[in-house]
């Protein structure tokens, strides 16, 4: 989830403090270098490094940002991914929970549009994605229709879209 999305939701739970100029400059400089010293952090936006440490718990504990290792799934043997749309007649939610409870799924977002759920998903190879697509994905309740599209290509990837 997007940390503009749970600022969001974090600011409606009275945590709007948090995310001042200064909150928002230390989540930016985090997203461009999550192993970012305290210090530095403070040094960029005038508080000490106590203050930073301070303020970036609070971030975490308020469910506004996380720190994270971001992995190339290629480099770990994982070589196929893909994007499912599912169209899903009824409830969506059930789908959209039995999807996220699944390892190989690493993204779910309920959309609208032509699909309803679209759910990223990392396999060790195309046996492992027909196994988890044919046994697992169309199997679940409710589940109508799905569409696979495989990724030929990573293109771009990041995670420092600032706090906007």
């Amino acid at each position: 989830m997007s940390t503009r999305r749970r600022g969001e939701r974090a600011a409606s739970r009275g945590h709007s403090g948090l995310l001042d100029d200064v909150g928002k400059r230390i989540v930016e400089l985090l997203q461009s270098d999550g192993r970012r010293s305290y210090a530095s952090v403070g040094t960029e936006v005038g508080l000490s490094e106590a203050a930073v440490r301070q303020r970036v718990q609070k971030l975490i504990e308020a469910g506004v940002m996380e720190i994270v290792a971001v992995t190339d799934p290629l480099q770990l043997g994982f070589h196929r991914q893909a994007m499912v749309g599912l169209r899903v007649v009824g409830d969506l939610s059930g789908a959209a929970e039995a999807l996220t409870a699944m390892d190989e799924v690493t993204y779910v977002v309920t959309t609208a549009g032509s699909f309803d759920i679209l759910a990223e998903v990392v396999c060790e190879d195309d046996d492992e994605l027909l196994d988890l697509l044919s046994r697992r994905i169309r199997a679940l309740p409710g589940v109508q229709h799905t569409e696979t599209f495989v990724y030929l290509k990573l293109n771009k990837q990041h995670y420092n879209w600032g706090t906007r």
